[in-house]
């Protein structure tokens, strides 16, 4: 036990050591028009292309340049969506799609509350954010409906961004929230008779590996349904 202790140890010196000896060779940010430094000429990263602010960026929205779409940009494609999901309901791919939403439901465990997910490693906090969906009794349709409209935004983008772990985050990051909090509600008497009341709410990071994770297994679940439809209405 001794010896791979001190391993992880060394390993891990020599990482801190690394980020916090700048190399002058990644001298500035490959996104254009950038002022910053690449993480790795700084102290703040080992990231040889791109500066943190665009590090960040990435972890948050899945492109280095490109933000995530807003409510009012995806909305409209997420009705397209839902609508054709429910008026095929009946269709063999819809259904086989249903049951792996269902089937992420049921193989996500127990339901863990938002502030006690510290610690948990992004897979686990994907599992978490499934039983969150399936405690709150979200439709299976709806993750559906969020990845179809994220191929359908895409597809209609006059700039997109076409890299797979966009489409991934992207349809993540609707699904994350859709039941991505734990609210929390006390009463209790004062001495004057008042009710005081005592709220906590507490939203899980939209950011990094989880929504990778997230993404995987909706893309899995809906890729039935995402071809059907792209076959029907978008050749």
């Amino acid at each position: 036990m001794v010896p791979k202790l001190t391993k992880g140890f060394m390993s891990n010196k020599k990482l801190l050591d690394r980020v916090k000896s700048p190399n002058n060779m990644y001298s500035y940010c490959r996104v254009i028009g950038c002022p910053h430094s690449a993480s790795a000429g700084t102290t703040e990263g080992l990231n040889h292309l791109y500066c943190r602010k665009h590090e960040d960026h990435y972890e948050r929205h899945g492109s280095y340049t490109k933000r995530s779409y807003t409510a009012s940009e995806i909305n409209p494609y997420r009705k397209i969506a839902l609508g054709w999901l429910k008026a095929n309901k009946d269709d063999i791919t819809v259904k086989l799609a249903i049951k792996g939403i269902e089937r992420l439901y049921r193989n996500a465990g127990a339901h863990i509350e938002a502030f006690r997910l510290r610690g948990l490693s992004p897979k686990e906090r994907a599992k978490a954010a499934w039983a969150r969906l399936r405690e709150a009794k979200v439709d299976p349709i709806s993750p559906l409906a969020a990845m179809l409209a994220v191929e359908l935004v895409i597809f209609n983008d006059p700039q997109p961004e076409r890299k797979q772990h966009f489409k991934l985050v992207q349809g993540a990051k609707l699904v994350h929230r859709m039941a991505s909090g734990s609210h929390k509600r006390w009463e209790r008497e004062t001495n004057n008779g008042k009710v005081e009341v005592t709220e906590m709410h507490k939203y899980p990071r939209s950011r990094g590996r989880v929504l990778v994770h997230i993404g995987q297994q909706l893309e899995k679940a809906s890729e039935l349904v995402v071809a059907s439809y792209t076959h029907e209405n978008m050749l």
